[in-house]
């Protein structure tokens, strides 16, 4: 069976709703982040401090191309779509769903930019990095979930709804 990869702003719920779908659908989980953190043994802000923007971006490109996996659900950061090589072989081994949600809902949710660690490339605050990514976010994504207004049960389950369909087809 192949593998379903979740794209996103930081906060749409890519790893909360990416396990429950995981459980829902009896697929297994990875979070690239922690992936990130595992390997590296820092937070991703102390990363971002230490390796620069582009550097994180590289070692992030790294791993998300490492991954070889089956049956999974992959929570990505949201930095994932700066790296056309690593969404290339994600794309590969796997449907790519991005999880769209307004821009209001994520600024709800998100909190500081800086002390979560996000990546801000030529952004300045939110709403910049919202409109630098939701372009890339489209390029990449096989499958586009809107999750706006949404309960989480709702998502999880319009997050598995898609994965069967694409399954289906």
């Amino acid at each position: 069976m192949p593998n379903f990869i979740l794209i996103g702003m930081p906060a749409s719920g890519k790893s909360t709703l990416g396990k429950m779908a995981a459980a829902a659908l009896q697929y297994n989980f990875v979070d690239t982040d922690d992936t990130i953190m595992d390997t590296y043994h820092a937070d991703l802000m102390h990363l971002i401090d230490q390796f620069g923007i582009d550097g994180f971006i590289e070692l992030e490109s790294k791993i998300l191309r490492q991954v070889q996996v089956e049956n999974t659900i992959i929570a990505t950061g949201g930095s994932a779509i700066y790296s056309d090589a690593a969404m290339q072989h994600l794309k590969q081994i796997g449907t790519v769903i991005y999880l769209k949600r307004e821009l209001s809902e994520i600024a709800a949710q998100v909190g500081n930019l800086t002390t979560r660690g996000v990546v801000c490339r030529n952004a300045n605050n939110l709403a910049e990095l919202y409109a630098e990514r939701c372009p890339l976010y489209e390029k990449y994504a096989d499958v586009v979930v809107s999750l706006d207004g949404k309960s989480v049960e709702q998502a999880a389950a319009e997050i598995v709804a898609a994965a069967k369909n694409t399954l289906n087809a």
